[in-house]
């Protein structure tokens, strides 16, 4: 597991220094010695290499890592390129270009979006092949409460997208009012047409952020095939 080596690092160290943190480091380091698990081991803190903490602009919630080969790198929703779309990545570019027009691209590496300030954080962040949530009770959600509770008190308006009821109750963390929280069901099929489609989160996001002078997010992720 990568060490964190940004500003992350204040905030986060005495989570290291703390009981469940050994615990929880024995268990999945066990875990890769003996299981395959995802995502591989020096991607497991991508959401905070890619995104410092001081240029979050924007936190986007997810469950715990997807579980089939080739699929999960750190960050969460994102896929890397090459691999096929996830049905929930697949609605939440579709409400992409419902909101913003933004076509749909051939890949699912939102390493984009990391780079401009979205922290893609997932409340889990490995599990075991094929076995969704294997690793919830490992202790994970203890460290990246306290990733959320960082943001909640950075001293700048940030935006956070609560999908679901597992992200939805992180908003009792939220408490600072310069934030902007939205919510609405998660992009899975089960659940999309119950009002994920039509949230419009990506233009309220950069509405918000415009408003508050922060330059928007270009939330286009680009084809890597290129046309002949």
């Amino acid at each position: 597991m990568a060490a964190i080596d940004n500003d992350w690092l204040e905030p986060l160290s005495a989570e290291f220094r703390k009981p469940y943190y050994a615990e929880l480091y024995k268990k999945v380091r066990a875990e890769y010695a003996s299981y395959q698990v995802f995502p591989p081991a020096g991607d497991i803190l991508n959401a905070f290499h890619l995104t410092p903490l001081s240029k979050v602009k924007v936190v986007i919630l997810g469950q715990d890592p997807y579980h089939e080969p080739g699929q999960a790198h750190g960050l969460s929703f994102s896929v890397k390129p090459g691999i096929q779309l996830p049905p929930s990545l697949v609605n939440i570019y579709q409400e992409l270009h419902d909101d913003l027009g933004c076509y749909i691209p051939d890949n699912g590496c939102l390493t984009k979006w990391a780079e401009q300030g979205v922290l893609l954080l997932n409340s889990v962040l490995t599990v075991r092949a094929h076995q969704a949530f294997s690793h919830a009770g490992f202790g994970w959600q203890q460290f990246t409460d306290a990733a959320i509770r960082a943001v909640n008190e950075q001293d700048r308006p940030i935006a956070f997208i609560l999908w679901g009821r597992s992200a939805q109750d992180k908003s009792v963390m939220l408490t600072n009012p310069k934030h902007l929280v939205l919510k609405s069901p998660h992009p899975s099929p089960l659940s999309a047409y119950r009002g994920f489609f039509g949230s419009r989160p990506f233009s309220r996001v950069n509405h918000f952020l415009e408003e508050n002078g922060v330059t928007p997010i270009d939330w286009q992720i680009e084809n890597v095939t290129k046309s002949i």
